[in-house]
């Protein structure tokens, strides 16, 4: 497919004249009010807030660690509904091609989730995972970025991030992102242990 640009000039050139036509011409007329009796339609109402949110909120607060770990299982679940069926499909295909050492089939699957559905943190979730999985940390860290960039609390993608960066020995940045972790979900007794123990190596390298 061949694709054309347009030079700076003529891009230039298009915005002075769109301008200019902007300028001259006639203003619009005044909306009219409506009939007597009539009300105006009323404001589209805000949008609502994220489902997610008190779910998140009682996650943050909950100090036992049961407790938090059915929270934590909630939100996972419902993170996993990504609203359509085309999608819901095609992450059953790529489950169903994992559990079979099927990697080939799975990526491909989980490739048409992230573009039929960009805005679905999951997709990119399960791939980063399967990227880990077939050995590629770089690929797999390169889709982490894309499931906090549309959920900065996905405890999942932030564990996975730490996990990588400990295995390539980058204790500072590893312990940040524990340390983001337990922001999000602060019962949880293995990343408490995970900072505990980071910490410790940390301090003991610079004695």
């Amino acid at each position: 497919m061949r694709y054309f640009r347009f030079s700076p000039l003529v891009v230039a050139a298009t915005l002075a004249a769109s301008s200019a036509l902007a300028q001259t011409a006639a203003p619009s007329p005044p909306a009219a009010a409506p009939p007597a009796g009539i009300q105006a339609a009323p404001a589209s109402a805000p949008k609502p807030a994220n489902p997610l949110d008190p779910l998140f909120e009682a996650l943050k607060r909950e100090r036992d660690a049961d407790k938090a770990r059915g929270i934590a299982t909630q939100i996972m679940t419902d993170m996993n509904q990504s609203g359509s069926a085309t999608v819901d499909l095609l992450m059953q295909w790529a489950a169903t091609a994992i559990k079979e050492k099927r990697n080939a089939a799975a990526l491909d699957f989980l490739d048409q989730v992230t573009l039929l559905d960009p805005a679905y943190p999951e997709g990119w979730n399960r791939r980063a995972t399967l990227h880990y999985t077939m050995g590629n940390s770089r690929k797999s860290m390169a889709d982490i970025a894309e499931v906090l960039k549309r959920e900065p609390r996905h405890f999942g993608a932030i564990a996975g991030m730490a996990g990588i960066l400990m295995e390539n020995g980058r204790d500072e940045l590893a312990l940040k992102a524990w340390e983001d972790y337990l922001a999000v979900y602060p019962a949880d007794r293995d990343a408490q242990e995970a900072v505990t123990k980071l910490s410790e190596k940390i301090a003991g390298n610079r004695t």
